[in-house]
């Protein structure tokens, strides 16, 4: 049975689904002050799809660099409400969305993100 990962397309999938979500980031003056490094992304680009790669069945290079996940951990020194919550994933389903990829890739994908999006949320 292939993995998301194998049925999405591989790295290049996850590379461009993380290029239109951090293109609209970019251009978003709610979420972009978040990014410690902006607005240079390019460090988040390649952590966010790396991450993604290996949640999906990809190579483990996330962990090999940078160790376990710990995503809220991660996350905590930002404020994320209910707000940037919502801002990050309007980016995130049209990343999904112009990404073209079938249901069978896309369902899981937007399921996980909405979790994710909840689980990041430290602030009200």
């Amino acid at each position: 049975m292939a993995t998301l990962y194998e049925s999405a397309g591989g790295m290049p999938f996850f590379e461009r689904l993380v290029d239109r979500f951090y293109d609209g980031v970019a251009s978003d003056p709610l979420l972009l002050p978040l990014y410690p490094e902006q607005p240079d992304l390019t460090g988040a680009r390649r952590r966010l799809t790396l991450f993604l790669a290996q949640y999906w069945g990809g190579p483990q290079t996330y962990s090999q660099e940078r160790g376990h996940p710990r995503l809220r951990m991660r996350h905590l020194p930002f404020s994320v409400g209910p707000q940037e919550r919502e801002r990050w994933l309007i980016h995130m389903r049209a990343a999904v969305a112009e990404s073209s990829a079938p249901p069978e890739v896309a369902e899981p994908l937007l399921t996980y993100f909405e979790q994710a999006a909840v689980a990041m949320q430290n602030a009200d």
